[in-house]
This record gives C-alpha cells, structure tokens and sequence, in this order.
C-alpha cells in the first residue's frame, strides 16, 4: 500500500512539472521569436555579442555571451517584456571583451 501511495505521488509530480508535455507550450515558438526580433532591435545585443534563446513551458533560457554586465541585464529585461513568459532563466555569461 505504501508503495502505491509514493508511487501515485511521484507520478503527480511529473504531471505537475510537465504542464505542455514533451514538445512544450503551442506558444513556446512564438515567444522565442518574439524575444529574438526585441533583441535586433537593440544594437548592444547584436554581434559579437553571441545570445540564444529557447522557451519551454513559457520559461524564457538565456544562453550565450556578451561584453558587459549591462548588456546581460538588458537581454534579461528585453526577454521579459515579451507577452507571455512568466520567468526568465539567464544564463549569459560575461566575454570580458571591448
């Protein structure tokens, strides 16, 4: 019985984490695109500045590189103005360029 129980809960907590299953939310596409067209439209995001973006439950991941702190918490600003992300992981490291 026990078994059954950890078990039954273990299982709820997959279902919890997962909320759009393995492919991910329908609009997880959507808010990567609409990320990456706001960072083109700042010139200190651009190269050589190297930032990907991807989206998986609505949570925004952000990856890369740039030369400035202030670059890095503009790219996490920019990412969270984008309708429909409610968290922004920044994972962006600093190249210690320019």
């Amino acid at each position: 019985m026990a078994f059954a129980l950890t078990l039954t809960g273990a299982l709820s907590g997959c279902a919890a984490y997962r909320k759009c299953g393995f492919a991910g939310c329908p609009d997880d596409a959507r808010i990567t695109a609409d990320v990456q067209a706001l960072f083109s439209q700042h010139p200190a995001l651009e190269p050589p500045n190297l930032l990907r973006v991807q989206t998986l439950d609505h949570v925004v991941y952000l990856n890369g590189l740039v030369d400035t702190d202030l670059e890095l918490q503009l790219a996490e600003s920019v990412a969270r103005q984008v309708t429909g992300v409610s968290k922004v992981v920044n994972s962006i490291g600093l190249s210690g360029g320019r």
